[in-house]
């Protein structure tokens, strides 16, 4: 279940307090895993160790995590995965920027009408 999904669950069980703890937890942290698969592999498996690039963003913590497996390493046949990688790891500041910009938008909207309840 997508994170989107979790959070329109809690709505509609009319948890809200948990709907908001779920969207706060998923939007602090963005994973960026970029990998070859194989005609083995299908789209659900996971990527062997030492055959991806994974980044991990934490805007909590300030963390910035890399890790590159040895495949990619010194081998101009995945500099242009690697570049790919890169450019995934640029637009994942943009998101967790907008996720940033969305709680804050909900919270006023929740601020907003829990006082006209009042």
């Amino acid at each position: 279940m997508t994170a989107s999904e979790k959070f329109k669950e809690k709505i509609k069980q009319g948890n809200l307090k948990e709907a908001l703890i779920s969207v706060m937890s998923e939007a602090v942290e963005l994973k960026i895993t970029t990998w070859v698969s194989t005609e083995d592999e299908n789209s659900s498996s996971k990527p062997n160790p030492g055959h991806y690039i994974r980044t991990r963003m934490n805007i909590l913590d300030g963390d910035i995590e890399n890790e590159i497996g040895a495949q990619f390493i010194n081998k101009k046949s995945y500099s242009e995965l690697q570049q790919f990688h890169l450019e995934q790891v640029k637009q994942g500041h943009q998101i967790v920027h907008t996720n940033l910009e969305n709680i804050h938008k909900m919270f006023a909207l929740l601020s907003d009408s829990l006082s006209q309840l009042s």
